[in-house]
């Protein structure tokens, strides 16, 4: 794995370096002091990670990230000296598309030891374990769905939204687009470290005039409501339409998971509704995506022009999971089609492939 360094400390790229090259299978290809440096250096030699600084000079890291996942986009990790103390530009670096952050490892007095250095190879791994070649053997065959399923007029409908890598700024653009008296409730899993969910509710709540909540606690669904995701364990609703989260056994893999929570939906008799796959890395979402189609749910896939990362969505389209790809500023109404159909006496949905 080859990983990038872009930091104004020469120490601070040192110790970086020093922790990713003890690490069998990494190597540190090249570094940069400035953001300016680290947008060209990555456009000739686009590495495997980022590993970003917020505080550069000439272009903060910031910018660099919006830069690079604009032209050249890669994975990026945020490593900051302290995250509590650079909380807004780390999420605004999030928001610009960058993965997770991290705070950056530090020698201790006796100048052996490193503090941080297992967190740092954990993010690491994981953006590895994210970038592993898709398995053989996953379903690419066109599935056979269900006739699509009407709302049984008692229960609410629901709209499952995953997103990833550049997800906070298309779920802004997809939840702008819901009516403030949007029938079905929206339930979302953006994978992001929980300490950045509140801003990100905070954020959202800005873009929508829908009800924008964190599930601290298990709650019955509403309409107009939108639940993020907000601890580092699996949201899902239950036979009583009721979100709640369910610890994780696998601690590697994604925490929430996108895939949990829509594999949760696609086993309830009789609920309505779709689920829509957002830009991010790797493939989560794609195999509950298809269970939700195989359910008689619609399913939409952003398109790989307006994804920061088509890896998620990219993932669930070679499986045929998604009824319609489209571009993001096209979802929202796809989905207010959609919900009205089953919500309003006598309306007939069009097919999801016509949306």
């Amino acid at each position: 794995m080859r990983i990038a360094i872009v930091n104004a400390d020469r120490q601070a790229i040192e110790t970086l370096r020093g922790v990713v090259e003890r690490e069998a299978g990494l190597e540190v290809c090249w570094t940069a002091l400035d953001g300016n440096e680290a947008v060209a250096r990555c456009a000739a030699d686009r590495p495997d990670l980022i590993l970003m600084a917020m505080h550069l000079p000439a272009m903060d890291g910031v910018e660099a990230t919006r830069r690079i996942m604009g032209t050249t986009p890669c994975p990026i990790l945020v490593v900051t000296a302290t995250i509590a103390g650079a909380f807004t530009r780390v999420y605004e670096a999030i928001a610009a598309g960058a993965l997770d952050a991290v705070e950056t490892p530090r020698r201790l007095e006796d100048g052996e030891k490193v503090a941080g250095a297992g967190e740092l190879l954990r993010k690491i791994a994981t953006v590895g374990a994210l970038m592993a070649a898709p398995s053989h053997g996953a379903s690419a065959g066109k599935p056979a769905p269900r006739q699509a399923r009407p709302s049984n007029g008692e229960g609410v409908p629901v709209v499952a939204i995953g997103s990833s890598t550049g997800g906070p700024q298309a779920l802004g653009v997809v939840l702008a687009g819901l009516p403030a008296d949007f029938p079905a409730a929206v339930l979302v899993v953006q994978h992001l470290d929980a300490r950045f969910a509140d801003n990100l509710a905070h954020w959202l709540s800005r873009q929508t005039p829908l009800d924008v909540r964190l599930l601290e606690r298990p709650e019955r669904i509403r309409p107009a409501t939108v639940f993020l995701a907000a601890r580092e364990a699996h949201m899902v609703l239950d036979g009583r339409m009721r979100l709640h989260y369910v610890e994780a056994e696998d601690k590697a893999s994604h925490c929430p998971s996108v895939d949990r929570l829509f594999e949760s939906l696609a086993v309830l008799p009789g609920l309505a509704g779709c689920g829509v796959l957002l830009t991010g890395m790797g493939r989560d979402g794609a195999a509950g995506l298809l269970a939700l189609r195989r359910a008689g749910m619609m399913t939409i896939a952003q398109d790989e022009n307006t994804s920061v990362i088509w890896g998620m969505p990219g993932a669930a389209v070679r499986q045929q999971a998604a009824s319609a790809v489209l571009p993001l500023d096209r979802i929202a109404p796809a989905v207010v089609r959609h919900i009205r159909s089953l919500t309003e006496p006598g309306r007939v949905s069009q097919g999801a492939s016509d949306e």
